[in-house]
């Protein structure tokens, strides 16, 4: 949009550019917020998405599946469009708003932009987005894929422990930091990959086949510090569902706060509320807690021991218990011990077994197909052997009679044929052929074609 240029100084524009101008800044973006703000209201559909309070303004998004636009509203407008719905607009929510376009140019110290300047707002119902996880998780659930994760078991005090999570973000540290309280001594091993964006999904697949590569790792913990429904979409991402539903290790999912449910979260063995919980439930047992307990046992059998010195009888039932427990913690101890070695073993086993039944009914089904195709391919054989045979016989015998038969009819319409039974073609010297009287005294010599040869003639008669 040209904007008019005073008689003042102005610097000289590009060479030989056909373009006006040039103009000012602060003038040509006047101009633009002008012809911005002139431009029909109109009402918008879209999803709430990124909400953030300022002091005197509201900013926010509306999504769809082909764009976004960025809105704002003066606070007290927001606070009355709040007001007047029945239902308070939350992160995902499909809105229907009013307003139009505006623009803020900015100046030499703040960067200029642009908005959709909401006037009034209703909510339409629940937005596309969370619909498709809804729908998702719907899918994920008759398929029975949130339980496959639950019915795996979980160590109590595991050794080693996989964790996926920003390699810059806060819920590493918050891990770490709750490991520590709980004076767990294992092996931790990290699987950074981003947690926000559409590369966020495929890269946590990628980083749990590694740790599953790993070998050793007794559960995984998948961490984020919670986010709008935008930033976590990718935890509902439905090939990153189907692989932790899959995966042989306990996956214990983090990826928001409480109102922040995620398909993950659905899926996962455990699913905690923040990082620091997410390490509480990887590690059951609370390790110091648990050295304090055993010491305090530890000190109890030197305490009754001094105790039984005196008494003879006091000591040897003392003794007599101490072996006891001993025995029975041993005994304990082997049996927890047994279970959870032979857990493995049983899943191998069903595993294996689900594979063979697999196997058999390929077989199975391979030989069904090759015996259906066997009697198609001699169907077919069948097929074209008696059409060679109808072939032959046409060749051999019809044919030649209908060769036969049409020579005879050419011979019957031969013209030679025509000149041997006595007739005569007449035509003239040139060769063009005579068919009257009339013609024929026309000319003054002819040429008369009989079957052996041709003669020339005068006509005597005019």
């Amino acid at each position: 949009m040209p904007v008019p240029s005073t008689p003042s100084a102005t610097p000289a524009g590009i060479p030989e550019s056909t373009l006006p101008g040039p103009f000012e800044v602060g003038r040509y973006t006047a101009k633009l917020r002008e012809k911005l703000r002139s431009f029909q209201h109109v009402q918008l559909i879209g999803e709430l998405s990124g909400v953030r309070l300022a002091r005197a303004r509201a900013y926010f998004e509306l999504r769809d599946a082909h764009g976004a636009l960025p809105c704002s509203a003066w606070r007290e407008d927001w606070e009355r469009m709040l007001a007047r719905c029945a239902t308070a607009p939350s992160e995902g929510m499909q809105v229907v708003v009013a307003g139009g376009c505006d623009y803020y140019p900015g100046s030499a110290a703040s960067s200029p932009s642009f908005s959709f300047q909401v006037a009034d707002m209703r909510v339409a119902g629940e937005g596309d987005l969370l619909a498709r996880i809804e729908r998702l998780r719907r899918q994920l659930h008759a398929e029975g894929l949130l339980e496959l994760q639950k019915q795996l078991p979980r160590r109590a005090l595991p050794r080693t422990i996989g964790v996926i999570t920003g390699e810059s973000g806060k819920a590493r540290d918050d891990i770490v930091a709750a490991l520590h309280r709980r004076g767990w001594a294992g092996r931790v091993v990290w699987g950074f990959a981003p947690v926000q964006d559409r590369h966020a999904a495929p890269a946590i697949v990628r980083a749990l086949a590694d740790l599953a590569a790993v070998g050793g790792v007794d559960v995984v913990v998948i961490a984020r510090g919670g986010g709008s429904v935008a930033d976590l979409l990718c935890f509902s991402d439905e090939t990153l569902c189907r692989s932790v539903a899959m995966h042989p290790i306990p996956v214990v999912a983090s990826v928001g706060h409480h109102t922040d449910r995620t398909l993950l979260d659905d899926v996962a063995a455990v699913s905690s509320s923040t990082p620091t919980h997410a390490a509480e439930a990887a590690v059951v047992v609370d390790c110091g807690a648990a050295r304090t307990t055993n010491l305090a046992a530890a000190r109890r059998p030197r305490v009754h021991s001094d105790r039984a010195l005196g008494d003879r009888a006091v000591q040897r039932d003392s003794a007599r218990r101490l072996r006891d427990h001993g025995r029975r913690a041993v005994l304990s101890r082997a049996r927890m011990l047994s279970a959870f070695t032979r857990a493995p073993q049983v899943h191998i086993q069903r595993q294996r077994a689900r594979l063979h039944q697999q196997l058999r009914e390929i077989r199975a089904g391979s030989r069904r197909r090759i015996g259906d195709e066997r009697a198609i391919v001699a169907r077919r054989a069948l097929v074209l052997h008696r059409k060679a045979d109808s072939t032959l016989v046409d060749v051999r015998d019809r044919r030649p009679r209908e060769l036969a038969q049409l020579l005879r009819v050419l011979e019957g319409h031969d013209p030679q044929r025509t000149l041997e039974r006595g007739y005569a073609l007449v035509s003239d010297t040139e060769g063009h052929p005579i068919a009257s009287a009339r013609e024929a005294r026309q000319r003054a010599r002819l040429q008369v074609r009989f079957a052996d040869g041709e003669v020339r003639a005068d006509v005597g008669e005019r």
